[in-house]
This record gives structure tokens, C-alpha cells and sequence, in this order.
């Protein structure tokens, strides 16, 4: 059997991340009416993302065996979707071979493309997968062919929750990437209230106590398995701080750098006011307008929407101290709550104060503290 063009969907999953894993990927016509292939595998103990692959790399495989020449790939993994188009980087080790294994497949065809739909959009390869965990579990799931009859029922869709979900109040699964997101010490432009996005100013001698105070309370916490920090000085400073502590490296990760306020750099509140004083009204109110010649909250949130997804790949399932910036921790946490952007300008966050976020691996998110500055 030879085919044209396809549509490959592809799901993972893990029932605890790492946890009983497996993938289903199903291989339709162009029209998207008939089933071509189905491919199901149960994994053992693997994480979410490397099920995630390897349903995209069993979809591929199966759309080559059908001779496909054009592939469409569908899946609800914006991770894998953003780094199979080139967009993200691929920094976790156990995703660069399962990168360049789907590339080299992917390589075959003379055309393939990457869409993210919903999971209520994926329903067909969902119950694949969830057929494939439940054999990881030792529970029997029925047995499906490499190519079913054609056409085929189409299967009835998995209830997808309308918002995410949070733990007790509503049904996440799996550990979470816990953040604990330390904003770091204070500088000499913070002393004097003024912006300070790309400058690097050093802590002063209260903010070298403040990184210490924060340092003393996460080694004594303790289950901290990463330290990663802004590029800017002020941040490495306090990272610094906490890591030694900890007896941790720092990570340096480049999208958590503070919003760049362009012009404004260094200026007071009312000295940028009356610098541009309708750009900057508009600006207080609006998260697309930018300062002159730097960046936008809206520009912020997508990159740090990147972080997230990079690091909740990085660390799955544990807990990391993220040391950076008023405007990323305030992005990390609206993320978390689902909330609109009011929440930039209502939310105030302290020097060295500590938020936590967590990112569940089914798409569900807490927030579990707010601007704490009980170590100061």
C-alpha cells in the first residue's frame, strides 16, 4: 500500500513522571476520515516527554511503511512540536536522541509538518497511549492491528478539563516540577526604585545579606535538585549564594532575564513618565506596547512560556530554585493561576522574596506561595 500524504497523531504519557509509560500514534489519510496504521507500545518506567517521542517516532515509522511521501503531525506536545520545528533548543539529554532519531526519520519524507492541537484534538492516539500505560501497569487493554479495517469508527473523544487542574481541589496527575522562584537581592538602582532590566548592577551589602538570609532557608529545606539563574550579575550573585549552600552548580538559562525596558533603563517611575508620558500611561495598562526600543510583556510572557516548557522537561517531576527577575517570577506565577494580565500590575514581589509554582505533567498547575520574606 502506497499513500501520498498523511496525518500522523502521536501522544505519550507516564503515570508519575517518571512512571508506567507508553505511547499511541495513528496514521490517517489526507481527508483525515480513514485509519491507516495504529502503533501502541508500553514503555516500562519512562518519563512523559520520552513517551511523548516516542509516539511521534512510531507514528513516523508507520507512515514511512505506508510509503507517504507528505506527513502532517499532529500532537498536543507543544514541546515536541516547538523542537522538532526548530523553534526550541533541545538541552535535556535523554531528548537528543530521541530528537535526532525523529528527525532522521523525518528526513525520508519530502515533506513534513508540525501542528499543536489540543488534547481533546488527540483523543484517537490519547486512548492508544493510555491503552499502552495500563499494559505498563498490568492492566489488560484490547489488542489493536497495524492496520485496522478502513474506514474505522471514529473513536469517542477523552473529556478534556477546561481549565487545568490543580491538586485537591481538582484532579492533576503525576509529581509536578515544583519552582521555588527567589527574586534576587537589592541593588543600587532598586534602592532608588528605578527600572533595571539588561543593566547589571552589583547587590549592595543588604542585598548580599538578603541572598545569604535566602540561601541559610533553602539549605535547610533541603530536596532541591537544580539551582538555575538569570545571566544578569544581580541574580548570579544571589544564585551564587543559594548554591554554595546547597553544594549545587549554578545553570545559567537566557530566557530568564529580566524585561528589557530599552530607554528607560535606569530611569525613576516619574522620570520615564515624563520622558514619554503617553507610551508610558499606555504602557501601565497594556501588555503589547513596549518601552522605547525595548520589550514588551507580552514579548516576556513567550519567552518565558519557552522556559517553562524547557524547564519542566529539564526537571521533571522535581524541585528546582529558579533565581531571577520581578517580571519573570510574576510570569511564572500567571501561568500557574491561568490569570489575565492584570495580575503584572496588581502583584507586588519583594527583593529576595520566595514564590512557588508547580507545573503538573498533565497540564495542571498550583501555586503554593506568594512574595515570603520570612528569611529576611
Amino acid at each position: 500500500m502506497s499513500v501520498e500524504r498523511v496525518v500522523v497523531e502521536a501522544d505519550g504519557g507516564s503515570r508519575g513522571n517518571p512512571g508506567p509509560a507508553g505511547y499511541g500514534a495513528v496514521v490517517f489519510d489526507s481527508a483525515h476520515g480513514t485509519v491507516l496504521a495504529e502503533r501502541k507500545e508500553s514503555l516500562g518506567v519512562a518519563t512523559n516527554n520520552v513517551a511523548e517521542y516516542r509516539g511521534l517516532i512510531a507514528g513516523l515509522g508507520a507512515a514511512a511503511e505506508l510509503g507517504a511521501s507528505a506527513v502532517e503531525v499532529r500532537m498536543d506536545s507543544k514541546l515536541v512540536v516547538e523542537q522538532m520545528s526548530g523553534r526550541w533548543k533541545v538541552k535535556h539529554p535523554d531528548m537528543i536522541p530521541l530528537q535526532r532519531r525523529a528527525a532522521d526519520l523525518a528526513g525520508q519524507f519530502e515533506q513534513v509538518t508540525y501542528t499543536w492541537i489540543p488534547r481533546a484534538e488527540n483523543a484517537h492516539a490519547d486512548r492508544l497511549a493510555n491503552e499502552a500505560m495500563d499494559a505498563a501497569e498490568g492492566v489488560p487493554s484490547p489488542t489493536l492491528s497495524s492496520a485496522p479495517p478502513s474506514p474505522a469508527p471514529a473513536p469517542a473523544p477523552a473529556p478534556a478539563p477546561s481549565s487545568p487542574a490543580a491538586p485537591g481541589w481538582m484532579d492533576a496527575h503525576g509529581a509536578p516540577t515544583r519552582m521555588l522562584l527567589l527574586r534576587h537581592g537589592q541593588t543600587a538602582l532598586s534602592v532608588d526604585r528605578r527600572y533595571s532590566g539588561r543593566g547589571n548592577p552589583s547587590l549592595t551589602e543588604l542585598g548580599q545579606a538578603q541572598a545569604g538570609g535566602a540561601a541559610k532557608r533553602l539549605a535547610g529545606r533541603g530536596g532541591i535538585a537544580a539551582v538555575v539563574s538569570s545571566p544578569l550579575g544581580r541574580a548570579q550573585q544571589t544564585a551564587a549564594a543559594a548554591a554554595e549552600a546547597l553544594g549545587l552548580p549554578v545553570t545559567v538559562h537566557e530566557g530568564l532575564t529580566e524585561t528589557d525596558f530599552g530607554k528607560w533603563e535606569g530611569l525613576t517611575f516619574a522620570e520615564a513618565a515624563a520622558r514619554d508620558p503617553e507610551l508610558h500611561r499606555s504602557w501601565l495598562s497594556d501588555t503589547s506596547v513596549r518601552p522605547p526600543s525595548g520589550e514588551s510583556f507580552d514579548e516576556v510572557r513567550e519567552r518565558i512560556e519557552r522556559v517553562r516548557e524547557d524547564l519542566t522537561s529539564s526537571y521533571a517531576g522535581s524541585t528546582i530554585l529558579v533565581v531571577t527577575h520581578v517580571t519573570p517570577i510574576k510570569t511564572l506565577l500567571q501561568l500557574a493561576l491561568a490569570a489575565g494580565p492584570s495580575l503584572l500590575y496588581k502583584l507586588h514581589l519583594d527583593l529576595a522574596s520566595l514564590s512557588i509554582a508547580e507545573f503538573y505533567p498533565d497540564g495542571g498547575s498550583s501555586v503554593r506561595l506568594v512574595n515570603d520574606t520570612s528569611h529576611l
